[in-house]
């Protein structure tokens, strides 16, 4: 399960802050907190300084690559952003995301096309939100032909089917997790990834929604998620469900977080 972490985003007060600061220590922090607890990439979001974001994104990803081993998820719709994370960034990143709204999409192209970026694809479109599971997969057929076709390999692409709030529709969460299981049926080689925390939002006790979400969603192939790795019992959740799923040979990742006490009862 590939895991990227998102608590460097500006839209959180404390990350704000520490960013127009340019605070290194506290951003670093949680950027390495981040890596420790398992993450594979560090998610960087400076989307709400508009007027300074790629200044804001390239200051971001030097300081956190100063501390942490792994990439960084460059997390901005905006190609002068991306170009901006992009020119300092040592190693492969991950941009989250394209999309297949027009204007997103005709201007994030240039810039990725015939990289070895990560690419997040995420399933919507100027016709809006997908509802249905046939809309997710629509769009996400649609989206990975036309970014094959732009030299991005098969393998670098990690669809988003876009969890949307069960608070809003009890049929939402069904929808995702029928996507998940035919587009990573369909697409053999390819990725899937999301935003977890969406599924809860509006609902109480928003941690317990999310924990057993994952696991339904491990159950049915996604391989990836952009959450935060601080929440141990997540972790563990996911550590378990790859280990009952057959996705864990010889059950070695169990095994080394029982032997590393990382597992959250």
């Amino acid at each position: 399960m590939l895991i990227v972490g998102e608590l460097i985003n500006s839209t959180r007060k404390s990350i704000a802050a520490a960013i127009e600061a340019k605070d290194a220590e506290a951003i670093q922090k949680v950027a390495k907190d981040q890596e420790d607890a398992g993450a594979d990439y560090i998610d960087v979001n400076a989307g709400t300084f508009r007027d300074k974001e790629p200044e804001y994104m390239k200051w971001l990803v030097e300081k956190v690559q100063e501390v942490v081993q792994v990439p960084c998820c460059i997390d901005s719709p905006d190609p002068r952003v991306v170009e901006a994370g992009l020119s300092v960034h040592k190693g492969t990143a991950m941009m989250n995301s394209i999309s297949l709204e027009k204007e997103r999409y005709d201007s994030l192209i240039p810039v990725i096309a015939g990289t070895d970026l990560k690419i997040v694809a995420l399933c919507t479109s100027d016709a809006g939100m997908p509802k249905t599971a046939e809309d997710r997969i629509n769009v996400a057929e649609e989206l990975a032909n036309a970014l094959v076709k732009n030299n991005i390999k098969l393998e670098n692409i990690y669809v988003d089917p876009l969890v949307q709030p069960v608070a809003t529709d009890v049929n939402f969460g069904r929808e995702f997790l029928t996507a998940i299981e035919q587009i990573m049926t369909r697409f053999e080689g390819i990725h899937t990834i999301c935003g977890l925390s969406n599924i809860s939002f509006g609902l109480p006790e928003r941690k317990f929604l999310n924990r057993n979400f994952v696991v339904m969603a491990i159950a049915k192939g996604l391989d990836g998620a952009i959450m935060d790795p601080l929440d141990r019992r997540m972790m563990t959740n996911i550590i378990t469900a790859e280990t009952l799923a057959g996705r864990d040979n010889f059950c070695m990742n169990f095994l080394s977080a029982y032997r590393a006490e990382n597992l959250e009862m």
